[in-house]
């Protein structure tokens, strides 16, 4: 699998490379400039034109590569060709150039692409499976298992194109987060986008208050709080986060936020229609749904499309 290295990108590709019957070998690789600020369109070999400080990328060429992010686009496509066809080539998100030079991609629905190679799926492939959830809750049980049921995992994101989390979002967002720890504990989590002054203001609307605030040091209890979680308010900016506690099976609560995009009203009403999550109304609320596995079933098309391809003795 190719990505340039971030972990949104390289969990998205993991999530349905590690869901392959064939060994995972991650490859962190950015072009040079001027190439890089061509992606992903391409001019020459990709795989030339490596910014410094790539991984090393070179035969034996394996059965199927999976990219995803715009610099990987033109290495995977390199790949491919270096093969003589014979590498699978997939590619996640929408690759904004033509299809066909793919064998498959696996773009989310709300990007509306369509085509005889296109698998779409319900929000972005992720890496949360029934075992490791399972082990997560076993790991972290001294840490969680004390908290006051429910249990609430909060998933809290950040400023983005779409999404302003100005001082407005933070005031609502943490007040809300106050009342919540009335009749429930919290266990909150936030990113890098959420920033350091929004995440004093929150910790600070929490001080005294029944709430586990992760402080970035020891092991992240990223996995352990989706397996704790007896529900989640997720806030509305992130797909992947949103999709990652859909994998548990437990309710979702989305909190709004100022701004958006018509693709992020597309996933929220998709997750919404599937009894997935619910817009955050002041409470938390419980119900049953089939935990989403969108990675488990494009996997699947994956292991379909390898199995119409015989194996060639020096790949790997």
């Amino acid at each position: 699998m190719v990505t340039e290295g971030s972990a949104g990108m390289e969990n998205q590709a993991l999530g349905l490379a590690e869901r392959l019957p064939l060994p995972v070998v991650v490859k962190r690789a950015a072009l040079a400039p001027p190439w890089r600020w061509l992606a992903p369109r391409s001019v020459g070999n990709a795989l030339h034109h490596l910014a410094d400080g790539s991984d090393q990328i070179a035969a034996p060429w394996p059965r199927v590569v999976i990219g995803c992010g715009r610099q990987s686009i033109p290495i995977v496509m390199a790949i491919k060709r270096a093969s003589g066809g014979r590498t699978l080539a997939v590619q996640c998100q929408h690759p904004r150039t033509n299809p066909a030079k793919f064998d498959l991609i696996v773009p989310p629905e709300h990007d509306s692409l369509t085509g005889a190679n296109v698998f779409p799926i319900l929000g972005s492939p992720n890496r949360i499976t029934p075992e490791k959830l399972l082990k997560a809750r076993n790991q972290f049980t001294r840490l969680f298992e004390p908290l006051r049921m429910p249990r609430i995992g909060v998933l809290i994101g950040g400023k983005s194109r779409a999404f302003a989390f100005g001082e407005e979002d933070i005031a609502a967002l943490s007040s809300a987060l106050k009342t919540l720890t009335k009749s429930s504990s919290l266990m909150v989590l936030t990113s890098r986008r959420t920033g350091d002054a929004n995440v004093a203001r929150i910790k600070e609307a929490l001080r005294d208050c029944d709430a586990y605030f992760w402080d970035d040091s020891g092991e992240n209890p990223y996995l352990g709080v989706l397996a704790w979680s007896d529900a989640f308010l997720v806030t509305a900016d992130s797909v992947n986060m949103a999709c990652e506690a859909a994998a548990t099976g437990k309710p979702i609560h989305i909190f709004p936020l100022r701004g958006g995009a018509s693709k992020f009203t597309m996933f929220h009403h998709a997750l919404e229609q599937r009894g997935i999550s619910r817009t955050f109304e002041g409470q938390i609320e419980q119900w049953d749904y089939v935990p989403l596995d969108e990675t488990g079933r494009a996997a699947k098309r994956i292991k379909t499309l390898l199995d119409q391809r015989q194996p060639a003795s020096d790949m790997r």
